[in-house]
C-alpha cells in the first residue's frame, strides 16, 4: 500500500517483532505490539488503521479497543457482511496466501450455521512460494498465474461461489484482471481501505478540526 493506493499520503509504521511466520501463526506474544503501532498512528495523525497481513485479524478487537479511529486489520473483518448480501444458497470464496495455514479463528464474527457458504483456497505451491525460497519478489503476471488458477479450481469444486474475499495483501495489483476474467465481486484490502476512509474522509477530515485537515493524512500500519 502507498499514498497511490487512496490518493491520500500513507504513513507505515512498523510492528516490532511481527515477522510473516509469527503473524501468520498468531503469535499472541505480538499484541502489545500492535497495540502500540496504532496508538503511535493515532498520535501521528492517523484518521484509519489497517495492516498488510490479512492473518492481522486476530489482533483485530484488542487494537480497534485501543485507539479512537476505524481498525480494519484485515478484510476477513468483511466476511459476515458479505454473507448478508448473497442468499443462503450462495458460497464466499476466500483467496489466500496459503491456505494450508488458516485456521478456523480467522473466520471473526461468521456465524456457526454460514461456515458451510465460506470455501478457503490459497496460491501455497505456485510461482509465489517457489520465488521466496528463492528471496526474489514475484512479477504481477506470474501472481495473477498462481491466483487465476486457484480462482478456476475454486469455481469448479463450488460453482455456487458469487464473490470473492482477499486476505493477501499481495493480491491487490492483480485484482482488476482477476475481476475482468471472472466476473465476479472481488473484495481486497484496498476496497477495505477505501470504505474506512469515506467514514472518515470528505473535503476535509471529519474527525479533525478545519485547521488542521492539511495536516492529518491517512494513514496506515504494517507488519514487516
Amino acid at each position: 500500500m502507498s499514498s497511490e493506493t487512496y490518493n491520500l499520503p500513507v504513513i507505515i509504521e512498523e510492528v516490532p517483532g511481527a515477522t510473516v511466520d509469527r503473524v501468520m501463526r498468531g503469535d499472541r506474544a505480538l499484541l502489545p505490539a500492535y497495540v502500540a503501532s496504532a496508538r503511535k498512528l493515532v498520535e501521528r495523525g492517523a484518521v484509519a488503521i489497517t495492516s498488510n497481513c490479512g492473518f492481522a485479524v486476530r489482533f483485530q478487537a484488542p487494537v480497534a479497543e485501543a485507539v479512537n479511529v476505524p481498525v480494519i486489520l484485515s478484510t476477513l473483518v468483511l466476511l459476515p457482511s458479505m454473507l448478508r448480501q448473497y442468499p443462503e444458497s450462495a458460497m464466499i470464496g476466500i483467496g489466500t496466501f496459503d491456505s494450508t495455514s488458516f485456521a478456523e479463528d480467522l473466520l471473526v464474527g461468521v456465524d456457526p450455521a454460514d461456515r458451510q457458504r465460506v470455501v478457503v483456497g490459497g496460491i501455497e505451491g505456485g510461482h509465489n512460494l517457489r520465488n521466496a525460497a528463492l528471496g526474489k519478489a514475484t512479477p504481477p503476471e506470474q501472481l495473477e498465474e498462481d491466483v487465476a488458477a486457484l480462482i478456476a479450481r475454486m469455481l469448479a469444486a463450488k460453482p455456487q461461489i458469487r464473490a470473492l474475499l482477499f486476505t493477501c495483501t499481495n493480491f491487490p495489483v492483480i485484482t482488476p484482471a482477476i475481476r475482468a476474467r471472472f466476473g465476479l465481486p472481488i473484495y481486497d484490502i484496498t476496497t477495505c481501505g477505501r470504505l474506512t476512509l469515506e467514514s472518515a474522509v470528505s473535503a476535509g477530515l471529519v474527525h479533525a478540526p478545519a485547521s488542521s485537515a492539511r495536516r492529518r493524512p491517512n494513514q496506515q500500519s504494517t507488519t514487516e
